[in-house]
């Protein structure tokens, strides 16, 4: 598990192996059975999470109680409410596992303690919280300013694989649509094929 963590932040920065062993040694193996809660709406979210194994979705109750998905987390992605983290605020979004799913996470203390011990930590996550805008950026501006044909189409490039693992309503309500809408345009992109 510590592997995969390894080489999801070398991506970003080089560490020798005693720093990522002092970087690694906060952390906490995490697991949640299928539809398990890891964040409610309301609670404080006090931790991060780099996901091992498994999926996550990551959404909000819009003000007509409708789920909106913002995205889901797969293998090596992370998990937070980063408003509640960062600002000790309620969460507004909800951590839900779709699948037996296991997380390391680190709590917000730790990481803080990491960034005065261990300079390259800050450039990480500098780096994945510039990554993580970009990510959201495009987010906005493909739900603001695609059609949902080319959001769908999006949606399986970005994860190939998990419109399989996941059931209509769950993928339309990423897309930001019904899944009855979710329907036509799966037999219209088949009937293109």
């Amino acid at each position: 598990m510590f592997d995969l963590l390894y080489k999801n932040i070398s991506r970003y920065i080089d560490l020798p192996e005693e720093e990522f062993n002092r970087f690694a040694a906060p952390f906490q193996l995490k697991k949640f059975k299928k539809k398990e809660i890891v964040l409610s709406e309301g609670d404080y979210c006090l931790f991060e999470g780099f996901v091992t194994k498994g999926c996550f979705k990551v959404y909000y109750l819009n003000e007509n109680g409708f789920e909106q998905t913002l995205y889901f987390a797969v293998k090596e992605w992370w998990i937070t409410d980063i408003d509640s983290l960062v600002n000790h605020v309620p969460a507004i979004l909800n951590i839900e596992a779709l699948e037996d799913s296991e997380v390391l996470m680190i709590s917000k203390r730790d990481k803080d303690y990491l960034y005065k011990t261990i300079p390259q930590i800050e450039k990480l996550f500098r780096i994945m919280n510039q990554k993580s805008s970009v990510a959201l950026q495009r987010r906005i501006l493909s739900l603001t300013g695609k059609t949902a044909d080319k959001r769908y189409l999006e949606f399986l490039r970005k994860y190939p694989g998990l419109e399989q693992k996941l059931t209509q309503q769950q993928i339309a309500s990423y897309l930001g649509i019904t899944h009855e809408f979710l329907s036509k345009i799966r037999k219209k992109i088949a009937l293109e094929e």
